[in-house]
This record gives C-alpha cells, sequence and structure tokens, in this order.
C-alpha cells in the first residue's frame, strides 16, 4: 500500500482501518550477490511529504474483504458468481447480460460498465480493443511462508544475483513473510504441477532466510502491456484489464485504485447532474498516460534485475552495488525515490482539467500535505484553499490556513487561490487569488452546483412519471 493510496483512502475513512491491519515497514534493504549493499529508511525518506511516510503491507485477500465489509455496511453486495455473457452500449444507456450462478441469463441495464475484470478482461475483449505487449522468459513464483533469519526481521528485502531475484514482503505477526521469486531454470519448461520443491534457493540461502512452513504457494508469468484505449462510449476499463506490468516497486494494485478513484468521482459528478457527460473525457488521457510512464519504467528496472544478459547482469552485480549505497545517503536522492514510489509525485498537468501555476504548484498536481489542510478533503467535493488570506467568495466551500513558513517550502504561494479537485488534485491554481478566475474555470467546464439542482429535479419528476403509469412494481 503506497502513501498516496492511504491518502486517498483517508477521504472515505478507510485508510486508519489499513494502517491498523497492515504492517508498517521501516527499511528496505538491498542484497547482491550474498551482500546487504544498502538499507533505505523509509520514515526519512517521507518524512514532510505524506501524513503516510512510510511503505505499508497489506495482503490483498485481506484487503479485499475490508472492502467488501465496508460495502455491506453500506447496504451494497458483491454478487460473486456473476458472469459477464456480454453487452453493448444503445440509446443512451448500457444493456449487459448478466448470468448468475443457478439461474437463466438476464439483462441489466446502466447507464455505464466498468471493466476491472483483469487480465482476461471480458469487458476490454467485447471492446475489441489491442492490449499490445509482451511476457517475460522468467517464470516467477509467490508464497506466503513461515520463517526465520536476517531477512525476516520485518524490513523489505530484494536480492539479486546473476540469474535470480527473490523479494521478501514481511507481513503483519513474527515471522510470517510473502516470497517473489525465480522458479528453478531446469522446472520452467514442466509448467504444470510445480510445487515449493521447484523454486530457486540459492538468494534465500545467501540472505539467510530458512522457511519453516509454506502456507500458499502459486506461479505465473509477469507481463508488461497497456491497452490501447481505457474508455469506448460507455464503457471504460480500470485496473489489470487496462494496464500489467512487473511487480518492481509494488505499484500494481495502487495504480489500480487510482483508476478507480479517477474515474469514480467524475462518474459521480455526471450521474448527479454536478457535470456533464464531457467530463468523463478527461479520464482515459489523465490515467494512460501515468500507465504507459509505468510500465515503461518497471520493464526497463524489471528487465535490469532479471535478464540474463551481459550488460543488465554488469549492472546489477558491479554497477548496483557500488553506485546504489552512495546515492540513498543522499537526500534528494531518499526523497525523489519516496515521491515516485509512494505515487505522490503523479500528476495530471496535461489534463484537459488542469490550468495555471501559483508558486512551484501547476493544475494537475496533487496539493501538497502541509500538515493540516488534507483534513476538508473527506468531504469529496470541489473546494477552494488559500494559505494566507482569503479574498475570492462564491458558493464554493472555502478553506482558509494560516500562513507558515513550511507552506513556501511545499511549493505554496501565499495568498493564491488552489482550486482542488474531489480526489485532492489541484484543478487550477492562480497566483492572484481571484475568484474571477475560479468563476471562469467552472463555467468553461459546466462543472456547477445549479446542474445539480436541475438534476435533481429532472430525476424527481421522473420518478413521478414512474409512479403514474404504474412501472414501478
Amino acid at each position: 500500500m503506497q502513501a498516496r493510496t492511504l491518502e486517498l483512502y483517508s477521504q472515505i475513512g478507510l485508510a486508519g482501518a489499513v494502517v491498523e491491519k497492515g504492517r508498517r515497514v521501516a527499511a528496505a534493504n538491498l542484497w547482491v550477490t550474498g551482500r546487504n549493499v544498502a538499507r533505505a529508511v523509509f520514515g526519512d525518506m517521507g518524512a514532510g511529504i505524506s501524513p503516510f511516510p512510510y511503505a505499508l503491507i497489506f495482503p490483498q485477500d485481506e484487503h479485499e474483504r475490508l472492502l467488501v465489509d465496508r460495502l455491506a455496511e453500506s447496504g451494497i453486495q458483491v454478487e460473486r458468481g456473476t458472469e459477464l455473457l456480454g453487452f453493448e452500449d444503445a440509446a443512451g444507456s448500457v444493456l449487459a447480460r448478466l448470468k448468475r450462478p443457478n439461474s437463466a441469463p438476464e439483462t441489466c441495464e446502466a447507464a455505464y460498465i466498468a471493466g476491472c475484470d483483469g487480465a482476461h478482461s471480458t469487458v476490454r475483449e467485447a471492446l475489441q480493443i489491442g492490449f499490445p505487449g509482451g511476457v517475460y522468459d522468467h517464470l516467477f513464483y509467490v508464497a506466503d511462508v513461515e520463517a526465520n533469519g536476517e531477512a525476516a526481521n520485518g524490513d523489505l528485502h530484494v536480492g539479486l544475483d546473476t540469474t535470480d531475484f527473490l523479494a521478501v514482503f514481511p507481513l503483519k505477526g513474527d515471522g510470517r513473510v510473502r516470497l517473489v521469486g525465480t522458479v528453478r531454470e531446469e522446472a520452467e519448461h514442466q509448467r504444470e504441477n510445480l510445487s515449493w520443491n521447484d523454486v530457486s534457493r540459492r538468494v534465500m540461502e545467501w540472505m539467510h532466510i530458512h522457511v519453516d512452513r509454506v502456507n500458499w504457494f502459486s506461479t505465473y508469468h509477469v507481463h508488461h502491456r497497456v491497452a490501447d484505449r481505457f474508455r469506448k462510449g460507455r464503457a471504460f476499463l480500470l485496473g489489470d484489464a487496462a494496464h500489467i506490468h512487473s511487480p518492481v516497486g509494488g505499484q500494481g494494485m495502487n495504480t489500480g485504485i487510482g483508476d478507480a478513484v479517477n474515474l469514480a468521482w467524475k462518474l459521480a459528478a455526471v450521474l448527479h447532474g454536478r457535470a456533464t457527460a464531457t467530463l468523463l473525457d478527461s479520464y482515459e488521457p489523465e490515467r494512460i498516460a501515468f500507465a504507459r510512464r509505468l510500465v515503461a519504467t518497471t520493464d526497463r528496472a524489471f528487465t535490469s534485475a532479471t535478464s540474463p544478459g551481459p550488460i543488465a547482469r554488469r549492472v546489477r552485480l558491479d554497477v548496483v552495488p557500488l553506485l546504489f549505497p552512495r546515492l540513498v545517503e543522499l537526500t534528494a536522492v531518499r526523497r525523489l525515490m519516496f515521491r515516485t514510489i509512494s505515487q505522490t509525485a503523479v500528476n495530471y498537468r496535461e489534463s484537459s482539467l488542469s490550468e495555471g501555476q501559483a508558486g512551484a504548484v501547476h493544475g494537475g498536481d496533487r496539493l501538497p500535505w502541509v500538515g493540516d489542510n488534507f483534513a476538508p478533503l473527506t468531504s469529496l467535493d470541489w473546494q477552494i484553499h488559500v494559505y494566507g488570506d482569503a479574498a475570492p467568495r462564491g458558493k464554493l466551500p472555502l478553506h482558509v490556513f494560516s500562513w507558515r513558513p513550511e507552506m513556501g517550502r511545499a511549493g505554496l504561494r501565499r495568498n493564491a487561490v488552489y482550486l482542488v479537485r474531489p480526489d485532492g488534485y489541484v484543478a487550477l491554481a492562480d497566483p492572484e487569488g481571484s475568484a474571477t478566475a475560479v468563476a471562469s474555470y467552472l463555467n468553461a467546464r459546466k462543472l456547477t452546483r445549479r446542474a445539480r439542482l436541475f438534476a435533481r429535479s429532472r430525476e424527481a419528476l421522473a420518478e413521478l412519471r414512474k409512479l403514474k403509469t404504474g412501472k414501478y412494481r
């Protein structure tokens, strides 16, 4: 769980439960051919950047249960075992053909459909959207084990060797770790009926990690792909349906959650009449640009870490042990690493929703954290932030924060106006603190509260018509 995901979760009251159930990781260690060459402390790297200046390990199965339980508390049930047979975009809605267990197919009418259905997405295939990329040669495994030894000390450990790769992620509870590594080369061709006995042990041995019990084991191939499009008509692609890549940096799940947050607030605004459907046009360019950069970056890193080629081997066995320990001693490098891995540096500066610059903050940047300014984001609504003295007036919530020197160091400009989106990104940065600039921005993009009132009136009339015509069962 990266810091940016926890920030987004804090807006909906989930971060506390995730942090409580997860395990904070104090540091990451890099091993190369039997030597622990560097240790990077997370708390130091992210201090002052995020309220979550650490890495958090939270198993995905437990994470999923938490989300399902929270939905149930809101009266929403996840319908397991329901198969999507197909869908069509017709007459301003989506008609989806569904099949529940032990029942006949049925048709569901919806305003939109979001394909969050994984690498073999039915939605993506139905839309005939390409999924270019490739697959790495190595066969990898993931295993939850009980272990002891130097690399089972609660830190995160990554080991590099001539051809092998091993990552050790601590889980909550003493001695519980998740291992991600390579299957023995001679066993890769077997493909089927692979077991713990087929994993490569060399890196484990020189990292001094001893496995006492294997609780769960699986093998998989690592792909690197990005869909050609993330949207077609009323259908959207998110998560692994839109992009898959190597596990380097722990970015996959967090990127999928970022997709979901980006699309969700826009869908909510359109469906509740707070914006026109053109707002949805910003989803694909904002998220596909980041996905392409991420896949390209993780591909280069993963190739360097696992490729048997002479250049890649020279880099990881000779260059990395020489340079990496010196680089992580530099404060600027450590903070750059945190911003990159934590996804707090993700921005939408090129988006049609982004405008202006005030201080070092551009429209499209994540709102800098300065201690108390994230609390208003729990409203999940558009809002204006001023750091210093407030001038603008209008219908949007206005939050004024007394100026402190650290605000300037975070890139904010005194008395400027920052129009903040529901997802905590700056939409408009106006150095003059002008109410007119905010009004012009909202009007140009048809983001008005009047639209919401009109939509609610229209919905109420539609409900009355249904009652009169007897269309309710």
